[in-house]
């Protein structure tokens, strides 16, 4: 993820979509002393903006986990899926149904858990550690970092990446007027990379 807005940045975004908030079914995991962090209300507003600012339609349900995990956690998911060594701030895995699973087999399922299935978004895992040293590093309430990176690990959940300029131009100006409809400046005024990508769990 390059470091500031590319060229157009948010001034080419198109606003939030004013549809109604998507039916949220949010888990949150707090799996290591995180009381410092936002509380679960916040962490779910700011994943519901992400939803909402995003989607042409607000999907019936969407259910998703969010993972607040400590270094040694982190930097074993990050081996495990990316190859790479040391914890990193965000990573985000999206829903795929058991592979080898036909849609045939799919389309066999009763309605309730053919319904649960469409509803999975996927999950995303923040490292705690991480969080605090870059906020502090960058000179960002904690919760405005906080705020980036789960809005940031929505929108991987939702199809969005950064691998090549123009889609992270475009994940940044989304980024940008999302988080500026909560209240907090862009992300982008410092330096700042989310080293993250979309791991396949």
């Amino acid at each position: 993820m390059s470091t500031s807005p590319e060229s157009g940045g948010a001034a080419d975004a198109e606003p939030p979509s004013s549809n109604a908030a998507p039916s949220l079914d949010l888990h949150i995991q707090r799996a290591c002393d995180a009381v410092d962090l936002p509380d679960d209300a916040q962490l779910q507003a700011w994943v519901q903006a992400a939803l909402a600012g995003v989607l042409e339609r607000p999907r019936r349900a969407t259910t998703l986990t969010l993972r607040i995990v400590d270094a040694d956690e982190g930097a074993e998911l990050n081996q495990r899926y990316r190859g790479r060594s040391g914890p990193t701030n965000v990573l985000s895995f999206p829903f795929e149904p058991p592979p080898g699973l036909p849609p045939a087999a799919m389309a066999a399922l009763d309605e309730e858990l053919a319904a649960e299935l469409a509803a999975e978004l996927g999950d995303i895992v923040i490292c705690a550690p991480v969080l605090r040293r870059e906020a502090e590093q960058q000179g960002k309430r904690l919760a405005a970092h906080t705020a980036h990176l789960v809005v940031h690990g929505t929108l991987h959940l939702l199809g969005y990446d950064h691998i090549d300029p123009a889609e992270a131009s475009e994940m940044e100006a989304l980024e940008t007027v999302i988080l500026g409809g909560l209240g907090f400046s862009t992300p982008y005024e410092v330096s700042e990379e989310p080293d993250d990508e979309r791991p396949s769990a």
